[in-house]
C-alpha cells in the first residue's frame, strides 16, 4: 500500500496538526504514534493518545512499541508499504535513517531558536528560549537527516516572545506558524518542487535536555530568572517547584510584583504576605506574586521557599 502524507506525533499538538491538514489541505493517510506503554519508559509532556483520529476522520493510527521505531510491527509496516512524505509534530526523538530512507520526499519536522540553525540545536528549544529571556523565536521547517536539527531548511516563520507569554501561549504562536509552514510544504509537495536550503553562516550550539528536576526554584536568583523559569515550564510541562519545609510547592503562575518596596527584613524565598490567597515572595532584587500554585497546605506569611 502507498501512503502519501504521514504524520508522526505523540502530543495534543500532533492531533491539532493532523486535524488542520485533514480539514484544510489534503487527506492524511497515516498517523504514527507510540503506544501508552511506551510513555511509561519515556517522559512525554503533553502526551495524548491519537486513536481518536481514526474515530473522527477514519485515519489509520499505528502505535509503535518503540519510540525509536525499532519494534517488530513497526519495521514490518515500513518494509511492506510505500511512503511519500512525512511530517513530524511533537515526536521529540530522532527518526532512524532506515525510516527516513523509506520516504520518497523525506520527513520534515520543526525546530527553532532566537537565531538560525545550526545555532540552538537540541532539546526543548521553546522552553529554553523563554527561560533564557529570548524575545523572538525563529521556527524552521526542515528535512530530517541522521543528525539532530540539521540546517536543511525548507522555510521559516518568526514570532515574538513577550514578557506576558508562558510556554503554553508560546505554543499557540508556534502552532500558528507551523500551520503556515505545513501548508507551504504540502503545496510544494503537490507541485513536486520542494527546495531545501543547506547553506548557513551560523555556528553550532546546543540546548541541553530538560527534566522535571530542572524546574527547581532557587531564590538566590534574580526576579527575572525566576519568572522566566516559571513561565518556561508551566503546563503542560511539570511546573516550577520549591519546598516550604518538607512540603513541595509547585508554582504554575507568578509575576514580578515590586522592586522598590524595602523587603530587606525578609530572607530571599520568604513569604512576605498573602493577598486573596496569592503569596508575595521576597527575591534577591524584589518580589514575586504567586498567582497559582499547588501544595498539600496553604502557604502563609513567614513560610520560606527553598
Amino acid at each position: 500500500m502507498k501512503y502519501q502524507v504521514v504524520v508522526f506525533g505523540v502530543k495534543d499538538t500532533s492531533e491539532t496538526i493532523v486535524s488542520y491538514i485533514q480539514e484544510n489541505i489534503c487527506p492524511v493517510d497515516l498517523v504514527i504514534t507510540i503506544s501508552p506503554e511506551v510513555t511509561k519508559k519515556n517522559q512525554v509532556s503533553g502526551y495524548k493518545g491519537l486513536s481518536v483520529l481514526t474515530e473522527k476522520y477514519g485515519i489509520p493510527v499505528h502505535e509503535a512499541d518503540s519510540y525509536f521505531l525499532t519494534d517488530e510491527k513497526t519495521e514490518k509496516l515500513l518494509a511492506e508499504n510505500e511512503f511519500d512524505i512525512g511530517i513530524s509534530m511533537g515526536w521529540q526523538r530522532l527518526i532512524p535513517v532506515s525510516v527516513l530512507n523509506r520516504f520518497r520526499c523525506g520527513i520534515y519536522g520543526f525546530h527553532g531558536n532566537c537565531g538560525y540553525l545550526p545555532f540552538g540545536r537540541g532539546r526543548s528549544p521553546l522552553n529554553w528560549s523563554i527561560i533564557l529571556g529570548d524575545t523572538r523565536f525563529n521556527l524552521n521547517l526542515f528535512r530530517y537527516d541522521e543528525k539532530a536539527d540539521s540546517p536543511n531548511i525548507f522555510a521559516t516563520e518568526m514570532f515574538s516572545i513577550t514578557p506576558h507569554d508562558d510556554i503554553r501561549t508560546a505554543q499557540y504562536k508556534n502552532m500558528l506558524c507551523s500551520k503556515r509552514l505545513i501548508r507551504k510544504l504540502l503545496e510544494a509537495y503537490r507541485n513536486d518542487n520542494i527546495v531545501i536550503k543547506t547553506a548557513s553562516k551560523d555556528f553550532d550550539s546546543w540546548y541541553e535536555k530538560r527534566t522535571a528536576a530542572d524546574g527547581k526554584l532557587d531564590f538566590h536568583a534574580r526576579t527575572r530568572e525566576l519568572y522566566n523559569l516559571i513561565r518556561g515550564v508551566a503546563a503542560p510541562f511539570p511546573g516550577a517547584f520549591a519546598f516550604a519545609g518538607d512540603t513541595r510547592v509547585t508554582v504554575w503562575e507568578a509575576i514580578p510584583f515590586d522592586e522598590m518596596l524595602d523587603f530587606s527584613e525578609y530572607t530571599p524565598g520568604e513569604i512576605i504576605d498573602v493577598f486573596d490567597g496569592h503569596p508575595v515572595v521576597r527575591t534577591v532584587d524584589g518580589s514575586l506574586l504567586i498567582r497559582r500554585y499547588e501544595s498539600e497546605r496553604e502557604l502563609k506569611a513567614g513560610d520560606i521557599l527553598k
